[in-house]
């Protein structure tokens, strides 16, 4: 005898009304995940209608990547699925950060053929706590600004805030972002050159200096280089030094000639790359047309 009546299914039956193997009902009634409504007297399980239901709710919640082990705690009512499920998408979206972290550092190390060495260092940046990453960047802004008590404190101000922390829930692209960028403020090299680029900054500096004067000079100058572009003025020409002569006045061109070099550096610009695509933005422009003809007008008039 294989059924006690017209309402109960043996496991055969059960498994062509859900569509599922004898064998996965059978292992989760051995898991106590499913139990059987009885048994025949030739002790085979059966199972009722309500045993479909809850046999598909097992199915969705399995297959939705819950475990065994709360799958039984929801089906047997000792916890609420909102719980159970709240629960398992922090999970979730721990794992999925995982997996960004994962791709982020193989997609770079096979985009820069990288040494076994080197997957190691960024496989240990991308990881680091949110303790940690902070912690660069102050080093960073210590390395930067220590020391330099004149320096234009808008400058300093826009620099901490423009140095951005990787995001709770980054891109793949963001993860790859913050790694280069905690390699290269990390840098000595690019430590050393930023930290020039404010002793500049700051030797102007004085009681009679308003805050952001550095800053407003700099875009001041692209702007005049820009637009100088585009009325088509060689930065040979004596057009290209009356442009100059307006802002720069009687100023040591050959140390703006130093401070324009300095900003217009490859690894500054990269920095500012960087910044941006970690805080999800777009990137500036590079503005390199303009400050090409601003150095090669400062080196025609005077600079040399």
């Amino acid at each position: 005898m294989t059924d006690d009546g017209p309402h109960l299914l043996t496991i055969g039956r059960l498994a062509r009304r859900t569509g599922l193997t004898v064998r996965t009902i059978r292992y989760w009634s051995d898991e106590g995940v499913l139990h059987p409504v009885t048994r025949s007297d030739g002790g085979y399980r059966l199972y009722d209608a309500e045993s479909v239901a809850r046999l598909e709710l097992i199915r969705t919640l399995r297959e939705l990547g819950l475990g065994l082990d709360d799958v039984r705690h929801v089906v047997g009512g000792e916890k609420e699925l909102a719980a159970v499920a709240a629960a398992h998408v922090a999970a979730l979206d721990a794992q999925i950060r995982t997996l960004r972290l994962n791709r982020a550092v193989l997609s770079t190390v096979a985009q820069r053929n990288s040494t076994a060495e080197e997957t190691a260092l960024m496989n240990k940046l991308a990881r680091l706590s949110a303790t940690e990453r902070k912690q660069i960047i102050d080093d960073f802004m210590e390395q930067t600004f220590g020391g330099l008590d004149t320096a234009d404190p808008d400058i300093r101000t826009r620099l901490r805030i423009m140095v951005p922390e990787l995001p709770d829930d980054p891109t793949s692209t963001q993860v790859d972002a913050w790694v280069a960028l905690a390699e290269l403020m990390q840098d000595p090299d690019f430590r050393a050159h930023m930290r020039s680029m404010i002793e500049f900054n700051a030797a102007d500096r004085g009681p009679g200096v308003a805050p952001g004067t550095s800053l407003w000079f700099m875009s001041r100058l692209v702007q005049l280089a820009g637009e100088s572009l585009e009325r088509g003025i060689d930065p040979a020409s004596e057009r290209a030094g009356t442009v100059l002569d307006g802002l720069l006045g009687d100023a040591d061109r050959s140390e703006v000639l130093l401070r324009l070099t300095a900003a217009a550096n490859e690894d500054v610009a990269r920095f500012r790359h960087l910044v941006s695509v970690v805080r999800g933005m777009d990137p500036p422009p590079r503005q390199e047309a303009e400050f090409t003809w601003v150095l090669a007008a400062l080196r025609a008039h005077g600079a040399g």
